[in-house]
């Protein structure tokens, strides 16, 4: 008897996701829209910064320092539960103190208490709290905690000077 009350309802669970997916199969095509995005603006030898947008980029980007080539090279992440990720931190990485300024590539890199700044030529990115900064073997890493979960950045060191 337990068998056929399984059966039915895995066809009724079957059935009931089929209609609900078919009903709204408009909402789960992926369009992809042409478009025309500027690059990035990239130092020149000199450090000048070029690009095809005159606006600066600025705010809030816990991604910073990745979507930056020209500042430092992600090598890996991790994003899950506190105690997770903390586990994945390199284990020679040393916590850089607050009030620290790095320069780091074309980056400069203000070190404050929970956040990071990173500045590039007119660019100015925060990492928003709580962020903690480490220095390690190779490079670096980018703890940033919020709520429950944290998310964990290691970069390789293209220059890094206190």
């Amino acid at each position: 008897m337990l068998r056929y009350f399984a059966i039915a309802t895995v066809i009724v669970l079957s059935i009931a996701v089929f209609a609900t997916a078919w009903n709204n199969r408009d909402l789960i095509r992926i369009r992809i829209a042409p478009t025309s995005v500027p690059a990035p603006p990239k130092p020149d030898d000199a450090g000048a910064v070029h690009g095809h947008s005159d606006e600066p980029l600025s705010g809030d980007a816990p991604w910073a320092l990745s979507a930056l080539p020209d500042c430092a090279s992600e090598v890996r992440s991790a994003h899950g539960p506190i105690a997770y990720v903390r586990a994945k931190l390199p284990n020679d990485a040393q916590p850089i103190a607050a009030g620290t300024v790095l320069t780091l590539g074309a980056c400069t890199i203000f070190v404050n208490d929970g956040e990071i700044r990173v500045d590039r030529g007119t660019d100015r990115l925060r990492i928003p709290p709580r962020s903690t900064f480490y220095r390690t073997g190779v490079g670096f890493a980018l703890l940033r905690q919020s709520g429950k979960f944290a998310d964990l950045r290691v970069y390789e060191r293209p220059t890094l000077q206190p």
